[in-house]
């Protein structure tokens, strides 16, 4: 997803070319027929080949993901997944990341009132 992200849209032998140690040309296909399947990504005919599409922007993608995995792993709970973020031994938490998000945090909070 991130080849097709950066390029917008991009063939199976697009896509693995900027895989490091790419799979088969078979598996790389059959994944991506596996996403479009889950209606991650929609194809168009470009002569003899298929140019994969992503279905919505990165950023929308990236929300559902986010969702998803406050769901799976912390009980929908924001707050406990930015904790594991902030524990997590090879977290890099720069002042100017801390800074953003404790103004993301005031800003929630204003919204909630």
């Amino acid at each position: 997803m991130d080849v097709l992200y950066s390029r917008q849209q991009a063939s199976v032998a697009d896509v693995r070319r900027e895989l490091p140690d790419p799979p088969s040309y078979s598996a790389v296909r059959a994944l991506m027929r596996i996403l479009e399947d889950k209606g991650h990504l929609h194809h168009r005919k470009d002569g003899p080949r298929y140019l994969y599409i992503p279905t919505q922007s990165r950023r929308q993608a990236g929300r559902s993901a986010a969702r998803r995995l406050l769901e799976t792993f912390f009980d929908g709970s924001a707050s406990k997944a930015m904790a594991a973020f902030l524990e997590a031994g090879d977290a890099k938490n720069n002042p100017a990341e801390l800074d953003r998000l404790a103004k993301l945090i005031d800003q929630a909070r204003e919204e909630g009132r």
